[in-house]
């Protein structure tokens, strides 16, 4: 039975291979599902309402992989794209779980595996270009070091800029309409990860030679990892116009990467998130798909790993469901009023104020003090309608 949660591909709903393909295996033990190949992840998406897929390289075919096998498991995943309608909507590359890539890829001390890490992208990114993915995503994880004179962190930002630039002219050069999205994740598999924040990362792609071409792909998890606010994350990306991904899960906290279905964890945070996706579609800043990046539990069989998958889907929609409910109430309106947030979108200066304006300026310190915000009142409201009595 469906009813207005229900998913369809018109939500743009995505997943990536490697989410629903997830074996169970972790640090303290061995999987505890089978191995799931591309083609039936895909098939699967799109018995549960998904639009799109998002690969890594070996999603697809294994590392060690002969040519041949490789190409019988690409066309294999294009027949299972073609048949089911599904697109692919972004790529990346696994540069973090082969022992090759143990100190990193882009910034490895050793300058033959960094060449050999620009080959395999370069190399996936043809694929990607022939699957129609517009986004390559670019996740770090091996990126940093667990002790402090092991790396040398400022050469290592020259050489994460080098690769970058190195992929930049290469999609430029191919007539590629690429895009890169930095994931940034502060710690876990490593110590300290390089660009561990949204912050860091829109740092980072100020002092590329592309950076027309590189935005960030922000992750529920890993923002809540370093205690940030995730939301605020979003709305950063969107005021630099650099959101381009999104990875949505759940997390409880700043502990390891839990990687939750959607809505599971904080789900005041997924609220906001919600919340603050929803603004940027509306405003045209946000295209792309609703991406889920989360990881089935090792509880889980196969079939509760696309119970999981359709609750990431049908917990966005309620949570949008009730994001519209709250912005369309008029006691919330009444409530942004009274929390003045609405003159925080007036300028400071008026048209034509300088600062010899206001440099002399004298106004009821006392009064404005002792005035109250009417926060509360506010986020009571929130809280209702997330609650299911607003």
């Amino acid at each position: 039975m469906s009813d207005k949660y229900t998913p369809v591909p018109d939500d743009k709903f995505s997943f990536g291979i490697w989410t629903v393909g997830w074996a169970a295996q972790d640090v303290f033990g061995p999987a505890t599902r089978a191995p799931m190949p591309a083609d039936r992840a895909v098939h699967k998406l799109a018995e549960i309402g998904a639009y799109g897929v998002n690969f890594h390289d070996n999603d697809v075919f294994d590392f060690d992989d002969p040519e041949t096998v490789r190409d019988a498991k690409i066309a294999a995943f294009r027949k299972a794209l073609d048949a089911t309608g599904l697109k692919v909507t972004t790529a990346t590359t696994n540069l973090f779980s082969h022992p090759i890539f143990k100190d990193g890829a882009f910034t490895h001390n050793d300058r033959d595996v960094r060449r050999f890490a620009l080959a395999k992208v370069m190399r996936n990114l043809d694929l990607a270009a022939e699957l129609g993915a517009g986004v390559y995503v670019c996740w770090g994880g091996r990126e940093g070091a667990e002790s402090g004179g092991a790396k040398n962190i400022q050469a290592a930002l020259d050489r994460m800029k080098e690769a970058f630039d190195i992929l930049g002219a290469y999609v430029t050069d191919q007539g590629y309409d690429t895009r890169f999205a930095i994931e940034p994740k502060p710690n876990e598999p490593r110590g300290h990860i390089l660009l561990p924040t949204v912050g860091h990362a829109l740092a980072f792609i100020n002092e590329l030679e592309y950076s027309d071409r590189v935005g960030v792909n922000p992750e529920i998890g890993h923002e809540e990892m370093a205690g940030l606010d995730y939301a605020a994350g979003i709305r950063q990306a969107l005021w630099h116009g650099k959101l381009f991904h999104i990875d949505l899960n759940g997390q409880t906290g700043p502990r390891y990467d839990q990687d939750l279905r959607f809505g599971a964890g904080n789900v005041g945070g997924a609220f906001w998130a919600v919340d603050a996706i929803e603004e940027g579609i509306a405003n045209g800043q946000y295209s792309g798909p609703i991406h889920f990046d989360f990881k089935p539990p090792r509880t889980e069989d196969d079939d509760g790993v696309w119970v999981a998958a359709a609750a990431c889907m049908r917990n966005y929609k309620i949570l949008r469901d009730k994001v519209h409910t709250f912005r369309s109430d008029p006691r919330v309106r009444e409530a942004l009023e009274a929390a003045r947030v609405d003159q925080l979108t007036v300028p400071t200066l008026a048209k034509g104020e300088t600062w010899a304006s206001i440099k002399d300026l004298t106004v009821d310190v006392a009064g404005l003090a002792a005035r109250g915000m009417a926060f509360e009142r506010l986020d009571q409201l929130a809280l209702e309608h997330l609650y299911g009595v607003g």
